[in-house]
């Protein structure tokens, strides 16, 4: 074990509070960005999940935010390719929502809901390609029936209503028939449909551009030939992705959106400052603390350079324990997130560079507390 690390574990009081402040700024960042890639899961989480294996959107889209329509008349086209066994459109719209009285009794004022909710629609039949793939049988048979639909449980608060009981669309009847878990959403409700009561509200769409073509293909193993068979056929008139490519555009676009990158800039400022200010001040505290013990390794002939090398590797284990007290931090929120139906979601590639953030942060304190190694003159030992 290295003189660093073992003065890390002995003396961990004395860094605590770098770790600490670490821990904060990692949260701070990770908080943010998890909150708004959530946001974004949950506007796609009826799409991830499906067995969809190839996107069709149109051909300057960059992701599904703001995708606009596909002439109908691309449908067929999709099933001139050998490969493809099922094309099927999303269709969806906005509703005014109104929860009622129940069983003829009368609804208080202050139990009255009134809110703009956004539809999707699916197809029930088993195997469809726009039926999530974790939906329950008893999920898929529920919206069968006519003027069924299906909540997540964390807007069944927000929307008054509970299992079984009625509401309005448009001021048309539909009754809550199935709760969802895993598709929570802060902006909007999301409400769940069968296309065909999509029909009998009147909200399905009979124009000649419909929204985004879900395909499903034989083999899924072969989901990216086949999307650069379909762009290859395109003549200009879509763009195929497979369906992971199109997830990490998706994250790409929320990351984009001005607001969003404004935020995550002025949050990344204010850690590194927090970060940096709390550790560099730990480190130089803890150091001079140890002062003598520096002086006494002077005196046995060890270089300055060493010593320094010895802050720096401080620092880094420091920066390490950071991150450990970062994702305990981070775990915990998340939990209270899903609770309290808030989405939470963290790619790979930011978790990477948060993680670099905050070693970078431990090993600039570092860096700024080596001045204090200057006062470890083994002369100070005599006095």
């Amino acid at each position: 074990m290295s003189l660093a690390l073992a003065t890390l574990l002995y003396e961990w009081r004395r860094y605590l509070a770098a770790i600490v402040a670490l821990a904060f700024s990692g949260l701070l960042v990770l908080a943010q960005v998890g909150m708004f890639m959530g946001i974004g899961k949950a506007f796609t989480a009826t799409i991830d999940r499906s067995p969809a294996d190839i996107m069709i959107l149109p051909t300057k889209a960059e992701s599904l935010m703001n995708t606009g329509g596909l002439p109908r008349r691309v449908m067929p086209l999709i099933y001139m390719n050998p490969d493809v066994i099922q094309v099927a459109d999303l269709d969806g719209d906005g509703a005014m929502w109104g929860n009622v009285a129940q069983d003829g009794a009368s609804l208080k004022p202050d139990k009255q809901k009134r809110e703009w909710v956004q539809i999707m629609s699916v197809d029930t039949q088993p195997g469809a390609v726009t039926l999530p793939t974790d939906y329950a049988d008893s999920v898929r048979e529920a919206l069968s029936e006519p003027h069924a639909i299906a909540l997540d449980q964390s807007a069944l608060a927000r929307l008054g209503v509970k299992l079984g009981d009625k509401a309005t669309l448009n001021g048309k009847t539909v009754r809550l028939r199935a709760i969802l878990t895993g598709y929570p959403n802060m902006m909007q409700p999301e409400i769940v449909m069968s296309r065909d009561t999509l029909r009998l509200l009147g909200m399905a769409s009979n124009a000649r551009r419909v929204g985004p073509l879900m395909v499903k293909i034989a083999d899924s193993s072969r989901s990216e030939i086949v999307r650069d068979q379909l762009n290859a056929s395109a003549n200009g008139q879509f763009r195929a992705w497979t369906r992971a490519d199109l997830a990490k555009a998706n994250e790409g676009a929320m990351m984009k959106e001005s607001i969003i990158g404004i935020m995550l800039g002025f949050s990344l400022f204010l850690g590194l400052l927090i970060g940096v200010g709390i550790t560099s001040q730990t480190l130089r505290g803890a150091i001079l603390a140890n002062i003598k013990e520096f002086a006494s390794l002077r005196a046995l002939g060890v270089s300055m350079g060493s010593l320094r090398s010895i802050v720096l590797e401080l620092s880094f284990w420091v920066g390490i324990a950071g991150l450990g007290a970062t994702a305990v931090l981070v775990t915990l929120v998340s939990l209270l997130a899903t609770a309290g139906g808030v989405p939470m979601a963290f790619s790979v590639n930011i978790i990477f560079m948060t993680g670099l953030f905050l070693l970078s942060i431990a090993m600039i304190s570092g860096l700024m507390a080596l001045g204090i190694l200057k006062k470890s003159q083994p002369a100070d030992l005599l006095r």
